[in-house]
């Protein structure tokens, strides 16, 4: 697998991390590099983290992996997608919680949820002999970065529209996890 392959392949991996970041900073009020390089982290790190496992596992439960994963991916993005919209018609937030939606349970299941796809992606390496750690580095930096611009690119829409922005950005959620869903099934 070439680099030009490779970096096709790191964006597309990248783009549902980067839509959720971008949910992520619709429902901030003001950003600051440390929420950018926190979601870039989270969605950087899974991302290399999920085929390199999956490299691993190899084809021995290849199936499995395939079978339930846009379930799993589904599961996770719908319960976040309700609980951004109905924190969408709560009342004013205190400055305190500026950061809730930046917390590790909140990107943990994000995090696991949009790079389930990149787990499927390892098998694939283990089969094409790909070199893994620089393939995994590479996917990780590429998704790192795309998530850090797309805070950046939530919260300047955000911050004007905040309780419209969450509801848009849970309808999102619930709609990447839908199409995570139905891609599964083969229905698109």
């Amino acid at each position: 697998m070439g680099i030009i392959e490779l970096f096709v392949l790191a964006v597309g991996l990248s783009m549902d991390a980067f839509a959720v970041s971008i949910c992520k900073g619709l429902s901030l009020r003001k950003i600051s590099w440390k929420h950018m390089c926190i979601a870039g982290a989270w969605f950087g790190g899974f991302q290399a983290l999920m085929p390199l496992i999956g490299y691993y596992l190899g084809n021995l439960f290849a199936g499995t992996i395939t079978k339930y994963a846009h379930w799993v991916a589904f599961i996770l993005l719908l319960y976040l997608g309700i609980k951004m919209i109905q924190e969408s018609f709560g009342g004013d937030e205190e400055e305190n919680d500026i950061d809730h939606s930046m917390s590790i349970k909140s990107m943990f299941l994000l995090a696991v949820a949009t790079s389930i796809d990149a787990l499927a992606v390892g098998v694939t390496f283990a089969f094409l002999r790909v070199s893994i750690i620089p393939a995994v580095s590479f996917i990780g930096v590429i998704t790192f970065i795309c998530s850090a611009i797309g805070v950046k690119i939530g919260s300047a829409f955000g911050i004007k529209y905040k309780s419209k922005a969450e509801l848009l950005g849970g309808i999102i959620l619930i709609g990447i996890g839908a199409k995570i869903l139905l891609d599964g099934l083969g229905i698109l």
